[in-house]
């Protein structure tokens, strides 16, 4: 404990993380921080040109609403991400996303991202909402333009710094702490308001990929739920946390399917070669109406899958050359569409090595030739994530503007983006309730809570009152780990078999287990009930109880120790959500056995809760849903 110096860093506003919504924070920040005579701090844990979701690159920037061509409204929008959440969505939030994100691709280009464009110059869509990029380098560039605004503004970048905890003082964050991955250092950052941007979660739940796959995952497996954790321990109400998002994705190595169905306009299907799709079509009366409405929502597809995939007709398959071969012969004549094959052929492999390289490895592993051989794909496990097709995160304030005589006493609290805690913001992963923002909508929503932060600091520019005495705590707490393993360390000859403490993976192993075995994994074809979620509570209660004895032998160690007591408050939000949620909403990301049917008339609401942690108690509560469109 003495080897490790403190470093108290002091600020306006504290951006936590280094992802697409952090970026849009920092350019935000930056330039009205800098109008305003005010200081700016990030920290990442890693590294900011490879940090977030879009670490490995991206295919393409999946929200483009397009508003200047006319084509496209804020209703629009907002009825297709209402439609695919069955009903679920603040309007409020998804609008304000949506008149903005068009502004954050524009300057995604400006800064460099090549944007397929066809002959006439036009964008080239993947669907009606995305757009084909070059996308190897994406977040290279859009960290590189956050960078450049925070050191042009003399604002301060802390990177391989974990922050662990947020800094409270009553009901309001005044700030964070944590420690440096490199350096026995602990950072008190001290601040008048606080951006979260850290992510969602995976490994929450036991992945499909074990053994020399272990750690592949569809989402980053560096995001470990710090967003949730944060926002959960200062006592901020969460919403959506029942709503865990499952992707379907090319089997083992989680390559991208949205270009085989959108822009080839695949099929997939089952080892008989029957369209599940088709075949399992009368399934969908029982989840209207959205069932009824174009596209089918997201969850319904896996479902429809997962009904032949329980009835023993997989594997599942996409059929890559039949649609290949299929636009081929569009063509002209024969020289022309050997030309189209070749094309669509490199197309296919570029989709992959723009953002999933272990695809392109795997298909060529296994000798899969996309214009030759169907490819394997199957139903994730479960992830965390506000940003996609889930909505788990922060219950946050809508813009005011937006807001109808229905809607403003419910949604809005004085600043978009603040959280139900004083001078927290959150966007990205870490607010909820709006799905469907993506990489270009969560850099949006960064930049809109930027704003309103530095809004929030111009009305209430007080010094922070930060407590030594719960520093000091902390500093013990976080460092707990170290001083465990150290004391206790010659007791076993293997230092993975000691009955004073347990290593962070074994944690990690046991939380799976639980969430896995009780709350709807992949071994349960995530399926779970009310008997198995409180079995699962009672577990999580053991569980929680070992946290004191976790140990950690170095700095990355240490990490992992709290990345899996953060892992741990998301699993126990889900698990309470998913309980109090008394029906089925989202068949194919879970399936309630004892509530087996969507339940409108008493359940089209929000599930929202929150933690107190000084009593390890949870208070569940029901919001109503109020659209602003109709």
């Amino acid at each position: 404990m003495d080897n490790f110096e403190t470093i108290t860093v002091e600020t306006d506003l504290l951006i936590c993380g280094g992802g697409m919504s952090a970026c849009g924070a920092a350019v935000e920040a930056s330039y009205w921080a800098n109008k305003h005579g005010l200081k700016v701090a990030l920290v990442d844990k890693g590294a900011m040109d490879r940090s977030g979701a879009v670490a490995m690159g991206l295919s393409a920037i999946n929200m483009y609403v397009d508003l200047n061509s006319g084509n496209n409204t804020l209703k629009d929008y907002c009825d297709y991400v209402r439609n695919d959440l069955m009903g679920i969505t603040r309007e409020d939030q998804v609008s304000n996303i949506a008149r903005h994100v068009d502004g954050s691709v524009h300057l995604f280009e400006k800064w460099g991202l090549p944007i397929w464009t066809d002959e006439e110059g036009n964008y080239v869509h993947e669907g009606r909402w995305q757009l084909m990029i070059n996308g190897e380098s994406y977040k290279v560039i859009v960290a590189e333009a956050a960078k450049n605004a925070m050191v042009e503004t003399g604002g301060e970048i802390y990177e391989h710094v974990y922050l662990s905890h947020p800094l409270m003082d009553g009901d309001k964050c005044v700030g964070a702490i944590g420690f440096s991955l490199r350096e026995n250092k602990v950072y008190v950052f001290k601040a008048k308001a606080v951006f979260v941007g850290m992510g969602g979660a995976v490994h929450v739940f036991k992945p499909r990929s074990t053994g020399e796959g272990f750690g592949r995952s569809w989402y980053p497996p560096f995001n470990s739920g710090a967003s949730a954790f944060f926002t959960i321990y200062a006592g901020a109400e969460m919403t959506c946390q029942e709503v865990r998002f499952i992707p379907v994705r090319f089997k083992d190595a989680y390559g991208p399917v949205g270009a085989w169905f959108l822009l080839f306009k695949a099929i997939a299907t089952n080892a008989q070669g029957g369209d599940y799709m088709q075949e399992n079509a009368a399934e969908l009366d029982k989840w209207e109406p959205y069932s009824r409405i174009k596209p089918c929502p997201a969850n319904l597809r896996n479902w429809l899958m997962m009904l032949d995939v329980m009835d023993g007709k997989s594997p599942i398959y996409m059929q890559t050359a039949e649609a290949i071969q299929r636009i081929a012969e569009q063509a002209p004549d024969e020289k022309s569409a050997k030309r189209k094959l070749k094309e669509l052929e490199a197309e296919a492999w570029e989709d992959f090595l723009d953002m999933t390289i272990a695809q392109a490895i795997l298909w060529a592993a296994t000798n899969v030739q996309p214009d030759k051989k169907a490819s394997e794909i199957m139903a994730c496990d479960p992830y965390f994530i506000g940003s996609h097709s889930g909505a788990s995160g922060a219950w946050v304030s809508g813009p005011e503007d937006l807001q109808n005589d229905q809607t403003k006493d419910e949604y809005f609290w004085g600043y978009a983006q603040m959280t139900t805690i004083k001078g927290m913001f959150a966007a990205g992963d870490a607010s909820g309730a709006s799905s469907h923002k993506f990489s270009s909508g969560s850099h949006a929503e960064g930049r809109i809570a930027a704003k309103s932060a530095i809004n929030y600091i111009m009305d209430n520019n007080e010094t922070p009152n930060v407590d030594q005495a719960q520093v000091d705590a902390l500093k013990v707490e976080i460092l707990k780990p170290l001083v465990t393993f150290d004391e206790h360390k010659g007791y076993t000859v293997d230092p993975d078999i000691n009955p004073n403490y347990i290593r962070p993976k074994q944690f990690m192993y046991r939380l799976q287990k639980i969430m896995d075995e009780y709350a709807g994994g992949v071994s349960s074809q995530f399926m779970t009930s009310d008997k198995l979620l409180e079995k699962g509570i009672e577990l999580l209660t053991y569980l929680r109880e070992d946290v004191p004895n976790l140990a950690a032998t170095n700095l990355h160690e240490l990490m992992r120790c709290w990345e899996n007591v953060h892992r741990m408050h998301q699993a126990e939000a889900h698990v309470q959500s998913i309980l109090f949620r008394d029906e089925t909403r989202w068949p194919g990301y879970y399936f309630r056995t004892d509530k087996p049917n969507i339940d409108n008339e008493n359940w089209l609401a929000f599930c929202n809760c929150k933690y107190n942690k000084d009593t390890n108690e949870w208070e569940m509560i029901k919001r109503p849903v109020k659209y602003l469109t109709q």
